[in-house]
């Protein structure tokens, strides 16, 4: 098989820790197509890789309209990626995502215009559900993004971030920042 040494391929499941993973969860079906045309890229021209190359796009299409991840082969994925909760996931094809990254459902990463810069995520990266990641920012190593956050700005290493657009939360944030102030105020009884 094409994928049976593909270290990157070996760290996905690895880091999904099941056995028989394609009957039990769908996101590795679009993994495993994304890893697919990777290896089919890569290979001599010829016969054989016109003809996988064909399989890679019938491949992909159908994953992506039944799965609603869009993961094309032009991005840059480490090995370890971790999808939860599968749907709405799509992917700029000139972003570059670390090893052990986690998305989840609803999650945007791409550019702000067409033909301007794309995201990368450095290793061990968490997008939360519905998380934006847009333009030319960069997202530390070991950084979070928070349910529903947009991210326009570069994120440091290991900082957690929310909010529309995201901020950094917790230890060392100022404290305007770490608590947001509520839209609406409510009256004292």
């Amino acid at each position: 098989m094409l994928l049976k040494n593909d270290p990157d391929w070996q760290q996905d499941l690895q880091r999904l820790g099941m056995t028989r993973p394609f009957f039990k969860e769908q996101s590795i079906w679009a993994i495993f197509v994304y890893r697919y045309g990777r290896r089919v890229d890569s290979m001599a021209p010829g016969v054989g890789k016109r003809i996988r190359t064909k399989l890679y796009w019938l491949l992909f299409r159908w994953v992506e309209t039944w799965t609603g991840i869009s993961l094309p082969k032009e991005a840059e994925i480490g090995g370890g990626l971790r999808i939860f909760h599968f749907g709405c996931i799509f992917v700029h094809p000139g972003a570059k995502i670390g090893k052990n990254c986690t998305l989840r459902q609803g999650v945007t990463i791409g550019n702000k215009s067409e033909g301007g810069p794309v995201p990368v995520l450095e290793d061990d990266v968490e997008l939360g559900a519905f998380a934006q990641v847009l333009g030319g920012v960069v997202l530390g190593a070991g950084c979070r993004v928070g349910a529903l956050s947009v991210v326009v700005h570069d994120v440091g290493a290991g900082v957690t971030v929310a909010g529309v657009p995201a901020r950094p939360l917790g230890r060392g944030a100022p404290e305007s920042v770490a608590r947001p102030k509520p839209l609406i105020q409510q009256a004292d009884c």
